[in-house]
């Protein structure tokens, strides 16, 4: 359903910006930003990890992250631009059962946080509001990311007594160019994923602001290859702040 909509999405991001450029005007093309431009962008995320068949998670397993990196900004178009860039993205997911607070109930946490190095190329469709400096945009495209660190960590509580513990994240190099990889097992991470992202947001005078979904298309978990179904994959949602230069 999720990839229907991004489909959906990208044909309207198309198809708006032909529209808009057959009815721009001379003096708006004249006044749009036409040269490359460089920025940086960060923010907060909640991730999760699809936990059912048609790739939708429990909301209750979002886990707090964020992500930070750098964009270019390459005009097509008055209003179509390619976005690349490269993040530092955190995503997981975490479990809990129990009561925290209660002495007779067991509390049980776990997280896990796998951190990964992310390259975005996002067509970007921009709708000028008043004049060159401020836009309302929308965008969409595809992602690949390498995992590069993360942590596991879980805690319990069992008659007023606690206990905690972390492990590293354990990465296989499973990838489209190494499917015979021997390094798998139930205890790691493929290293490799992609998938898609859709954005809105508003940008003035350099200054963006957005909103962002990052939909996982590969299973996380090393060894499961059965792509009959879309569980057991990254979903991130994302606010960002950033600055173009």
């Amino acid at each position: 359903m999720i990839k229907k909509i991004m489909f959906t999405v990208g044909a309207l991001v198309i198809a708006g910006a032909s529209f808009a450029q057959s009815t721009t005007t001379t003096s708006t093309s004249e006044e749009a930003p036409t040269h490359v431009r460089f920025g940086i962008k960060g923010g907060f995320s909640l991730a999760n990890i699809s936990n059912s068949n048609n790739g939708s998670s429990d909301k209750d397993k979002s886990l707090a992250a964020w992500n930070a990196g750098v964009i270019v900004d390459l005009p097509l178009s008055p209003i179509l631009s390619l976005q690349p860039g490269v993040f530092y993205s955190s995503k997981g997911a975490k479990v809990e059962s129990g009561n925290r607070g209660s002495v007779t109930d067991p509390y049980y946490k776990f997280t896990t946080n796998p951190q990964y190095i992310e390259v975005p190329i996002n067509f970007v469709m921009k709708v000028p509001l008043g004049d060159d400096k401020n836009n309302f945009f929308v965008g969409l495209g595809p992602y690949v990311a390498f995992g590069v660190a993360g942590k596991n960590k879980w805690k319990s509580t069992l008659a007023d007594i606690t206990t905690s513990g972390s492990t590293s994240i354990k990465w296989d190099d499973d990838s489209p160019l190494n499917t015979g990889d021997s390094n798998q097992g139930y205890d790691k991470y493929k290293r490799f994923d992609w998938g898609g992202n859709l954005m809105v947001g508003f940008e003035f005078s350099g200054v963006l602001v957005s909103a962002e979904y990052g939909l996982g298309f590969n299973k996380i978990y090393s060894g499961s290859d059965d792509q009959r179904n879309d569980s057991g994959k990254n979903r991130v949602f994302r606010v960002s702040v950033g600055y173009l230069f």
